[in-house]
């Protein structure tokens, strides 16, 4: 009588918990950065009197830029750039309120000032980063600055000597240093900051999603950073008033941006 085949006994592998990684990224189109415009605007008229709030924020903040530019003219295009730059961790209230908008409840500015709560501790992480990502930024514009000047041009005609043709080796070297820390700044933090609010990631799994994103969508982003610069520097311009709109506008555009970029349930 034949053996009967051994019966398999090692326990079956219990399967593998769902990663961040699992997450499925959109393939985005041209025309979706307009449609997160569309609909970041259609929630700042649905809830005017919180994105004003918000609005001033960066109305007072494009002031105090002002009163850098007057102090220290070596850190302001930096810290201009860094300030469009870090708009996505700013906008962290105006996140809550398009997420409350999005599952129907009604948005409130005192839900969207303790939005930072629940997640205080991974929100510190990653604001660090960007802050030494800041600070290193400032650091090389002085050092640029310094290695071009033998003194520190006046404020009084700064624009002038800047953009003197003599000087044209100094923006050439300027703009490459900025573009670095500015594709740096905003790879990681284009959609890390409402994707932590949403789902209670890390800061290491947000910003590396984030990165993700931007790979596998490189022109739409890229397209999507310059509407966000264009936008908020034109609303610079008039001593700052335009950020009262176009701050909250593309605060509650970035959260859209993020649930369209990033697939899956939260």
């Amino acid at each position: 009588m034949a053996d009967a085949t051994p019966a398999n006994d090692s326990p079956t592998e219990p399967p593998r918990p769902p990663s961040v990684f699992d997450l499925k990224i959109t393939t985005l189109r041209a025309s979706d950065p307009l449609r997160w415009l569309r609909l970041g605007w259609a929630d700042f008229a649905r809830c005017p009197r919180i994105g004003l709030f918000y609005g001033l924020c960066f109305f007072l903040m494009g002031h105090a830029l002002l009163a850098m530019f007057r102090a220290a003219p070596a850190y302001v295009l930096a810290l201009s750039a860094g300030f469009l730059l870090m708009g996505p961790f700013l906008c962290l209230g105006l996140y809550e309120a398009s997420r409350s908008l999005q599952v129907g409840q009604r948005p409130s500015l005192r839900a969207s000032l303790l939005a930072w709560r629940p997640t205080q501790g991974t929100m510190a992480i990653f604001a660090g980063v960007l802050l030494i990502l800041e600070m290193l930024w400032g650091r090389a514009s002085l050092v640029v600055f310094a290695v071009t000047f033998n003194t520190m041009p006046s404020t009084a005609n700064l624009l002038t000597q800047l953009f003197n043709p003599d000087n044209l080796s100094f923006l050439i070297t300027y703009s490459v240093v900025g573009g670095v820390f500015a594709g740096l700044i905003f790879v990681t933090s284009v959609i890390s900051i409402p994707m932590i609010l949403d789902r209670r990631v890390d800061a290491i799994s947000a910003g590396l999603t984030s990165i993700r994103a931007c790979l596998q969508n490189p022109g739409v982003m890229l397209l999507w950073g310059a509407c966000i610069t264009l936008l908020v520097g034109l609303a610079m311009l008039p001593y700052f008033v335009g950020l009262l709109v176009a701050g909250p506008v593309v605060g509650h555009a970035t959260w859209h941006a993020y649930r369209g970029t990033v697939s899956g349930p939260s």
